[in-house]
Parts: structure tokens; C-alpha cells; sequence
């Protein structure tokens, strides 16, 4: 399974402006809201913001993984986006995050488990300290994508 197969080249920013969580989220809710998995970007918000406030999806080390199940949403999806500038997020480590990967996922779970290897994936990819420094550094989508589907 390739990382690349659940995002696509408009659902990356890597120069997102927002500079507080709330905007952040609202800024990758339409990035991600481009898909034609997401049919109602302000409903899959809401429960983007729901899901927020349950307890913080920043984990630490400048990395996010806000998430939600949603009736918005009909395929597993996610969109990334680095921050031109560190973003409080109320981290588990308590430092800012400039890489946020947004990941939705339909309401009813999928048989195959997607929604759960895709986010287990993404965090193997973001335990790396060398994987988030290069996605810091990457200068395009392509040379982002190739760092998605370096994980195996």
C-alpha cells in the first residue's frame, strides 16, 4: 500500500500560513475538502473539531495527525500540509508542530481496516527523524510523495 494512494498533488500545501491550531485545521479541512472523498468540507470540520477536542492530536515532535470518522467522507483520505511557521497545537510534548497530516475516513468502519493501517503507517513514517526533516526541507509534491512511499 502506497501512502501516495490516499492523497493527491492538490491535497498537499507545503507553505500553509495558519498560525493557530483552529486555523490550521480549518485551512486543511479545505485542502483535504478537494478530494472527491469529502463531500461536505464544513460538515467533516465539525467533526474534525469534535474529535480535536477529546484530546489533542498533536504527538509530538512538530508532527499532528487530526483525524475524524465522518459522514462527509467516503473513501479514506488524507491531505498534508508543512506550516511556514511552528503552530501551537497543545502537543503531547508541548512544542509546536509544522507537519500535519489530516486524515478522514467514512463514518462505518472499513472491513479492510484502511483508516487504521493508513494512520499506523503514517506514524511509523513520522518516527523517523530523518523522514521529518526531509519532508521540513522537500521543495516540491513529488519530492514529498517520494518520501510517502519510502515506507514500506
Amino acid at each position: 500500500m502506497k501512502l501516495s494512494a490516499f492523497t493527491g498533488t492538490k491535497l498537499v500545501d507545503l507553505s500553509l500560513s495558519a498560525r493557530s491550531k483552529d486555523d490550521v485545521l480549518a485551512s486543511m479541512v479545505g485542502l483535504i475538502a478537494r478530494s472527491p472523498n469529502v463531500t461536505d468540507g464544513a460538515r467533516f470540520l465539525t467533526d474534525v473539531l469534535a474529535r480535536e477536542k477529546l484530546v489533542t492530536t498533536g504527538v509530538g515532535y512538530g508532527v499532528a495527525f487530526p483525524h475524524a470518522k465522518s459522514a462527509a467522507v467516503k473513501k479514506v483520505v488524507f491531505a498534508f500540509a508543512r506550516t511556514a511557521e511552528d503552530v501551537p497545537f497543545e502537543a503531547l510534548d508541548c512544542n509546536p508542530v509544522r507537519l500535519i497530516f489530516l486524515i478522514g475516513a467514512p463514518r462505518e468502519t472499513e472491513p479492510s481496516g484502511v483508516y487504521l493501517n493508513l494512520m499506523a503507517r503514517l506514524s511509523f513514517l513520522m518516527k523517523d527523524e530523518g523522514n521529518r526533516n526531509a519532508l521540513l526541507s522537500a521543495g516540491t509534491t513529488k519530492a514529498v510523495f517520494d518520501i510517502f512511499d519510502s515506507v514500506k
